[in-house]
C-alpha cells in the first residue's frame, strides 16, 4: 500500500492531525527504528492533539474572553498593589467549577479585577470547560432583547447552563424590572450546579440594592454567597498610575526639548 493511499484513507477518515505530521512520523520512525505500535501511538496522539486543540479553539471563540489577559500576562509584582497570589493560583486550578462554588472579584477600578476573571477563564477553557465572559449590564440586554423576536427563553437558558460564567462589573449599572427577575432566575438555576465568577466594586452587604423588591435581593445574594470564595485586590489604580506616569514622561521630554533648543 503506497503513502498517498494511506493518506487519502487518513483523509476520508478525517484525521487531519495524522496527515499534517504522517511525513514527520515516517522519518523518525526509519530512523529511530520504531516499532508498529509506536508508530501507531505516536499517529494517534498527533489525532488526539489536534481535535483537542480545535475544540479549545472553539471554546475560546464562543467564550468572548480576551486573548491577551490569560495568567501568564498578569503582573503579580505590581508595585502598590495587593494581590491575593496564593488564592490566585489556588483558582486556576479550577477545582471551585469541579465544586460548582463561585469566585468573587472585590476591588476599585483599575486593579486588574477584570484580567484575573478573563486569566481564570482561560484556565477553564483549558481543562475543557465551556466558558461565557460578559459585561452584566450587556448579558442582560442581551437576554431581554429576545423579548421581541422570541428567543428570550433560549438565550436565558443558554446562559443559566454554561458551566463557567463570568459577569464582569457585577451591580456597576441598573437593570429594569425584568431585567431584574431574569437575573434572579439566573442565579437561582445556577445555584449549586454551576459556577460563577462575579468582578464587582461593591461590597456584597449592597448586592441586594440590584433588585427592588428587597424578598428577591435577600434572597438571590443567599444564593450567591452560599460557599462563595473571595478575591480582594486593593492599592492604587494601575490605569490611573500609567497616565501620570505617561504624563511625566512626556513633561520631561518636553523640558529636555526646550533645554536643547535653548542650548542651540
Amino acid at each position: 500500500m503506497t503513502e498517498i493511499n494511506i493518506q487519502e484513507k487518513m483523509k476520508k477518515l478525517k484525521l487531519s492531525g495524522m496527515i499534517d505530521l504522517y511525513d514527520l512520523r515516517v522519518e523518525q520512525a526509519t530512523e529511530e527504528k520504531w516499532t508498529y505500535s509506536t508508530f501507531l501511538e505516536m499517529l494517534l496522539t498527533d489525532a488526539l492533539e489536534k481535535k483537542d486543540q480545535k475544540r479549545m479553539n472553539l471554546r475560546l471563540a464562543k467564550s468572548r474572553l480576551d486573548l491577551n489577559k490569560t495568567m501568564e500576562t498578569f503582573d503579580f509584582t505590581r508595585e502598590g498593589i495587593t494581590v491575593p497570589t496564593i488564592l490566585i493560583r489556588e483558582l486556576s486550578g479550577c477545582a471551585f467549577i469541579e465544586k460548582n462554588r463561585n469566585v468573587f472579584i472585590f476591588g476599585k477600578a483599575g486593579l486588574g479585577k477584570t484580567h484575573i476573571a478573563h486569566a481564570l477563564g482561560h484556565q477553564a477553557c483549558r481543562r475543557g470547560y465551556d466558558v461565557l465572559f460578559q459585561n452584566a449590564k450587556a448579558m442582560m440586554d442581551w437576554i431581554f432583547t429576545g423579548k421581541g423576536d422570541g428567543t428570550h427563553k433560549k438565550r436565558l437558558t443558554y446562559v443559566i447552563k454554561i458551566p463557567l460564567l463570568i459577569i464582569d462589573d457585577f451591580g456597576l449599572e441598573d437593570l429594569c424590572v425584568e431585567q431584574q427577575q431574569d437575573l434572579y432566575q439566573l442565579i437561582a438555576e445556577r445555584y449549586e450546579k454551576r459556577s460563577i465568577i462575579l468582578t464587582t466594586n461593591r461590597a456584597i452587604e449592597e448586592w441586594s440594592d440590584i433588585f427592588c423588591n428587597p424578598l428577591i435581593g435577600s434572597a438571590a445574594v443567599d444564593r450567591l454567597v452560599h460557599k462563595g470564595v473571595g478575591v480582594e485586590l486593593d492599592g492604587p489604580s494601575q490605569r490611573l498610575a500609567e497616565y501620570k506616569k505617561t504624563a511625566q514622561q512626556l513633561g520631561g521630554d518636553k523640558h529636555g526639548s526646550s533645554k536643547s533648543t535653548k542650548a542651540k
